[in-house]
């Protein structure tokens, strides 16, 4: 299977890259783990069985890390891992041959629970929209969950048993051509630390021209938000708006770009308030006044690559 590539971008990842790195060892692919600077022992984990290895000394961000993997392994086909993911036997092929077909630029897999159940609503989604992305920092998909803009971004109507068209499959568990990422310039390292960079990604692929499939014969077995749990809460938030903010700069008018900021500002509020409630705690205040007052400088002076989010104090 040397015509498929895997990068996996491990962050403080030990207890979970061994299972990973077996399954991905075992399908005969080109394996590397790019590290993002880790100080549980994961590098450890790697050279151990072998793996190809590069240790960043600072957190370069997935995006970055990604597109420094892809740069140097050697093959047509690269399948992004998360180091929480586990490759079923007999995956690559399939989702190799979807990604191949005429027009294809990448191609995603089924992701299941330890119990072997689909995870509906995360291995596919629509790309975002803004009322979509309204609802979710103004609560909206929390306590409505079965919403209809949020039931069509999630995805919930999609057979998962048959291959289809789709429109972002998760990056947990995505191939794509290198022809096409060279074709992109790559993730768009902006999105820095983490989320929103595979979003990204899929909307300019599509943008392109180029399809983006459903393989359902892929199938990895995935844990989920291993190493969001290591990032402190406060800098979780403020990474994620951070990005939801960036790539809506991007992609939506500046006008409806403004109105969501204001929506954060909105369910910030919110989500002091119930935070403080309910942990009995000022500590939200801490956490979405910070989130607030990027919000208002998005609202006021839009995206500036002179504020670097991941880097806020």
């Amino acid at each position: 299977m040397r015509q498929v590539g895997i990068v996996i971008v491990t962050y403080n990842s030990a207890a979970e890259i061994g299972a990973c790195l077996d399954a991905a060892i075992a399908t005969g692919a080109e394996v590397l783990v790019i590290d993002n600077a880790s100080t549980d022992g994961t590098p450890d984990q790697v050279r151990r069985r072998g793996v190809a290895l590069i240790v960043n000394p600072v957190n370069r961000g997935f995006a970055a890390a990604v597109n420094q993997g892809i740069r140097l392994v050697t093959t047509e086909f690269i399948l992004l891992l998360n180091p929480d993911a586990v490759v079923h036997s007999g995956s690559l092929e399939p989702l190799r041959a979807a990604c191949a077909a005429p027009g294809a630029g990448a191609a995603g897999g089924k992701l299941v629970d330890s119990q072997g159940a689909v995870q509906a609503g995360f291995s596919v989604r629509r790309l975002p929209t803004p009322v979509v992305l309204a609802f979710e920092v103004l609560l909206v998909n929390r306590l409505w969950p079965g919403n209809p803009a949020n039931w069509h971004y999630r995805c919930y109507d999609l057979k998962y048993d048959e291959p289809a068209a789709v429109e972002q499959p998760a990056g947990a568990f995505l191939m794509i051509r290198r022809q096409v990422w060279e074709d992109l310039g790559g993730l768009d390292e902006q999105f820095y630390p983490i989320w929103f960079e595979d979003v990204d990604f899929c909307k300019r692929l599509r943008n392109r021209g180029y399809g983006v499939y459903y393989e359902p014969g892929a199938v990895a077995t995935h844990e989920g938000g291993h190493s969001i749990r290591k990032i402190l809460l406060e800098n979780r938030e403020l990474y994620w708006y951070g990005s939801l903010l960036k790539y809506a700069f991007k992609h939506f008018h500046s006008g409806t770009s403004r109105g969501l900021c204001l929506a954060v500002l909105v369910g910030s509020l919110l989500r002091m308030a119930m935070g403080i409630v309910l942990q009995r705690s000022l500590r939200p205040v801490w956490i979405y006044r910070r989130v607030m007052g990027l919000s208002g400088r998005y609202l006021l002076f839009g995206p500036s690559t002179s504020y670097k989010v991941g880097q806020d104090s």
